[in-house]
């Protein structure tokens, strides 16, 4: 097991900006030097602030611009290696719209667009925002590489370590969290177990287990440094290559292929341990299914037995939506629009934490093979997305507003 990130969540203008990133540069050597004595290597260490809109209040397009590319050196410099600027909010639409401008400026920050409200709201207008930043991010590079860097969020709260949906609240108070790549934990519990009590029962400890020693190194850094410790996002990261795989986790509990029937009972089974596990949780401490980031997945997805809805309907039962799903070039906002109200449907009827990252590519169709070159990536194919463009009511400029389910609610 490794840690993904550190993640320092902070407010840029308290008590200044220069003063708040000498700080957090501060912290995060020490948290990283903590960590790393404690036995865990660290992949990466991460600055998260509130929403854009709240406190970046350059109105000139380019003049923004270079503020944030300057935000971004002065952060590197500080020893981040990316950034977060946080969503653009339904009450700010004219933040959604100059995103793309942004991911173009900044190479390594981060951002979301937040499409629900309280009380189980959905912005219409929201959806459709964030459908067109995803349009238009596809076409910044040959390969549709920048949507890496921006989600569509929904009821996702802030805390969260992992990238692009990491966001502070608005106060001042500094803090910190981790984010952990975890999935060979899980693969290693379930190899060879002869139950599903046994393999749960394995995961639950070896989740506990390091669980105590990140609670006490943090522990110990939220004392010395008065950094507020948000907590643990144990999302069993993948990465891709069998040993670190969710797909291959999935698989080793029964099931011959992701994506056949037998999957989601295999997922919920996976969340529900991370739900019973006794640990600091925030963010979204599920099922983590990236198709690009997880070699299994990306197999079944070419073969076509994963697709769209099978992940959708799994996040039902687990994870944090659907992430880093190449989809084909000619895909329209309007298309994408239909898929992100479906996410956002189901985070707020379900009252959980949900995200859409997605990744149209230029010039490819469904079936055609992926070739992003990345690390973190497996290469799959283009999957193809069932969704035509909305309309009737759906077109207007309405708050839904809907009810979560309630434990023990008929329906």
């Amino acid at each position: 097991m490794k840690i993904r990130s550190i993640t320092y969540f902070f407010h840029p203008d308290h008590p200044s900006r220069k003063e708040a990133l000498a700080q957090a540069g501060r912290f995060i050597r020490e948290a990283r030097a903590a960590v790393e004595a404690s036995g865990y290597a660290v992949e990466t260490v991460r600055l998260a602030t509130p929403p854009f809109p709240i406190w970046l209040d350059e109105q000139d397009p380019a003049a923004a611009r270079k503020l944030i590319r300057e935000f971004e050196n002065q952060a590197a410099a500080a020893g981040f290696t990316y950034i977060s600027l946080g969503p653009a909010l339904p009450d700010s639409p004219e933040s959604f719209t100059r995103i793309p401008g942004f991911l173009e400026a900044a190479p390594n920050t981060f951002f979301s667009g937040m499409m629900t409200t309280p009380g189980g709201g959905i912005s219409l207008p929201a959806v459709r925002a964030c459908a067109r930043v995803i349009e238009r991010a596809a076409a910044l590079t040959p390969d549709g590489f920048t949507n890496l860097r921006f989600t569509a969020l929904a009821n996702v709260q802030p805390g969260s370590p992992f990238f692009p949906a990491a966001y502070h609240s608005a106060d001042v108070q500094p803090a910190f969290a981790l984010a952990t790549a975890a999935a060979d934990l899980a693969v290693e519990a379930f190899t060879g177990a002869p139950t599903l009590q046994t393999a749960q029962q394995r995961l639950r400890e070896a989740l506990e287990m390091h669980a105590r020693r990140l609670v006490e190194v943090a522990q110990r850094l939220e004392k010395a440094q008065k950094v507020h410790f948000y907590g643990i996002d144990f999302s069993l990261a993948p990465f891709p290559e069998e040993a670190q795989s969710l797909g291959t986790a999935l698989q080793r509990l029964g099931i011959e292929v992701v994506g056949m029937h037998g999957s989601l009972a295999a997922a919920a089974l996976i969340a529900s341990t991370l739900d019973q596990a006794n640990f600091p949780h925030t963010g979204f401490s599920g099922l983590m299914l990236p198709v690009l980031e997880d070699s299994t997945l990306a197999r079944a997805a070419a073969l076509g037995t994963l697709t769209v809805k099978d992940l959708l309907l799994y996040s039902a039962v687990c994870g944090t939506g659907l992430d880093t799903i190449p989809l084909p070039g000619d895909t329209t906002a309007d298309q994408i629009a239909a898929v992100l109200l479906d996410v956002a449907a189901l985070a707020q009827r379900l009252d959980k934490p949900l995200t859409a990252r997605l990744m149209p590519v230029p010039g490819k169709l469904a079936g055609d093979p992926t070739e992003f070159e990345f690390a973190y990536f497996a290469n799959s194919r283009v999957m193809p997305l069932e969704a035509a463009p909305l309309s009737g009511a759906f077109l207007g400029g309405d708050i839904i507003t809907l009810q979560p389910r309630k434990p023990g609610e008929n329906s």
